[in-house]
């Protein structure tokens, strides 16, 4: 089953949790973020970005051996 985009503006994740975010209407700009206040920043935390996504989903969990 695939994940659907949620919205940030009605459900926004959890402060610190990484996530692929986009911005809608084109789709672009798809990447793994994290939240956190109202910044968006690369999950390693060394910046963030210049826009805020209005999108995202979580990512999918690694299959255990």
């Amino acid at each position: 089953m695939e994940q659907q985009w949620i919205s940030v503006k009605e459900n926004p994740p959890k402060d610190g949790q990484v996530v692929m975010t986009k911005i809608a209407n084109p789709d672009r700009n798809e990447q793994t973020l994290k939240k956190s206040g109202n910044l968006w920043f690369y999950p390693d935390g060394s910046m963030y970005v210049y826009y805020t996504p209005t999108h995202w989903m979580e990512l999918p969990t690694p299959p255990t051996q």
